[in-house]
């Protein structure tokens, strides 16, 4: 096994490792589950279509005396409060978080628009299930970059950090650990796009990494604590979400077209795939919790949350900062469950909610043009459950 095989997925297993000691359980990212046992069985069918889980794409890294040292080092994390502990356990909790959606969906695209006869000598590729392995490189190369800016947003500010928070070499050296192992694994991603031999697909990834980057800067530009940042409306949240949650997943559908030799239209429709249902399924996930009651579970949202952003282009900017000033107790704290009332009082949640189903179709009409299939099949039934409740 070569070093760059050993090396592509170092986080599986430092992860793995801590999968175990740490209890809490957070929400990472776009595809994370939302508890619905229909969208967990969407997905198992779905990584049957492909072959194999998606969960088990980077098995082989497990062998690595690489990686070995760096999940000895992140075991020093635990038992304490750094976030780096709850990615790494996010990633490996296959049972409720799907953060390998964005592979999975690489290989039912590339399935299901299946193979290019007329590039037959020029790919010179056998097929496995359906699927060039150069597209199943893909798959693993989008995930491992965004398993880097999942790991990269898990370093701490700490200009922000108190004594009460736990000790500040703690929270040093895991900001430490999660900048040098999202470059590492970034740094193993861009070499993996380079071996595919294909400067068309290097320059797009390329173009959604920086997409990514650049909408992390904006979301945290704008997600100032007292939610009175203005200028956000239905447009600009659009605008942002393609960024940090949809370029990338968009652009790597339309890459798998590109190593298959399809057409233009083919990658453009596998763009619009992968941007509406990015963006449905954003919208799903900041409708949760308006449409269900978190029992057990403190009550909290974004403030830039899509149903919020609906309500604050609806009321105004001055009746926002009145039920902001409602909804804020004496101790200067936010009552969510207060604030959760004043929006559902209005339209933005019903916009919100259209607003998903409309991205919804829009991934179905951009897969019909594929040809009948269970891969396509399955896109369809994924798109479907972006817009369930």
């Amino acid at each position: 096994m070569s070093v760059s095989e050993k090396d592509k997925m170092f986080a599986a297993a430092c992860l793995k490792l801590v999968r175990q000691t740490v209890s809490s359980q957070r929400t990472l990212s776009l595809f994370s589950s939302t508890g619905s046992s229909s969208w967990t069985k969407v997905v198992s069918d779905a990584e049957k279509i492909v072959g194999y889980p998606t969960s088990f794409m980077s098995l082989r890294c497990l062998l690595s005396d690489e990686l070995s040292n760096v999940a000895m080092h992140i075991r020093k994390l635990v038992g304490t409060q750094h976030p780096l502990l709850n990615t790494a356990r996010g990633f490996v909790y296959d049972s409720k978080n799907n953060l390998q959606m964005r592979g999975l969906i690489v290989l039912l695209l590339s399935k299901a628009a299946g193979p290019n006869h007329a590039a037959a000598d020029v790919l010179a590729q056998d097929m496995v299930s359906g699927i060039y392995p150069s597209q199943r490189n893909l798959a693993e190369i989008v995930e491992l970059i965004h398993t880097a800016f999942l790991v990269h947003r898990g370093v701490v500010n700490l200009k922000e950090w108190s004594a009460s928070d736990g000790l500040l070499k703690d929270m040093e050296f895991g900001n430490k650990m999660a900048v040098l192992s999202g470059d590492f694994l970034l740094a193993n991603a861009c070499t993996g796009l380079a071996q595919l031999n294909n400067t068309e697909v290097v320059e797009l990834i390329s173009s959604a990494i920086g997409d990514v980057v650049q909408g992390i800067y904006y979301e945290n530009h704008s997600s100032a604590e007292d939610g009175l940042i203005d200028g956000v409306d239905v447009t600009s949240w659009e605008e942002q979400t393609f960024l940090t949650h949809g370029a990338l997943l968009a652009k790597s559908c339309e890459a798998a077209m590109l190593l298959a030799k399809h057409d233009k239209q083919s990658q453009t429709l596998a763009h619009l795939y992968g941007k509406h249902l990015s963006l449905g399924h954003k919208l799903n996930s900041d409708l949760q919790p308006f449409v269900k009651g978190g029992v057990g579970e403190p009550l909290t949202f974004s403030l830039n949350a899509a149903p919020v952003v609906f309500h604050r282009q609806i009321v105004g900017e001055d009746r926002w900062h009145q039920h902001l000033q409602q909804a804020t107790t004496l101790r200067n704290q936010l009552d969510y469950s207060k604030l959760l009332a004043t929006v559902k009082s209005e339209k933005g949640v019903r916009s919100a909610l259209d607003l998903c189903c409309f991205h919804s179709n829009k991934a179905l009409e951009a897969i019909k043009a594929f040809p009948s299939s269970e891969a396509r099949a399955a896109l369809e039934n994924i798109a479907f459950a972006v817009a369930k409740f």
